[in-house]
């Protein structure tokens, strides 16, 4: 298992139409095969920037939403709002304390 970490910056305008969206398709994200846990952060100091945090299987299971029909909604309908180039980075998880 790996975590996938997005950083995502729009315009102010748009956080709404983002925030909207993304709990219409949250579920859907998160039910996504291989997909394990899925939260939404957003930034304490520029609340124009968000950050997802998803838990996969596989890297395959990730390259398969990212080519899904689901994937496709999504990505088209939020990449229209940003206001900088997206960030992604895939990382596993070395030490987790509780």
């Amino acid at each position: 298992m790996f975590i996938r970490i997005v950083k995502m910056s729009f315009h102010e305008e748009h956080i709404q139409k983002f925030l909207e969206n993304f709990d219409v398709m949250k579920d859907k994200i998160r039910g996504a095969e291989g997909n394990r846990f899925l939260e939404l952060y957003q930034d304490k100091n520029n609340p124009c920037v968000f950050f997802t945090y998803s838990f996969w299987e596989t890297e395959d299971d990730l390259e398969n939403y990212r080519q899904s029909e689901l994937f496709y909604d999504v990505w088209t309908f939020t990449k229209k709002l940003f206001n900088e180039k997206p960030e992604a980075w895939s990382v596993d998880k070395l030490v987790s304390l509780e």
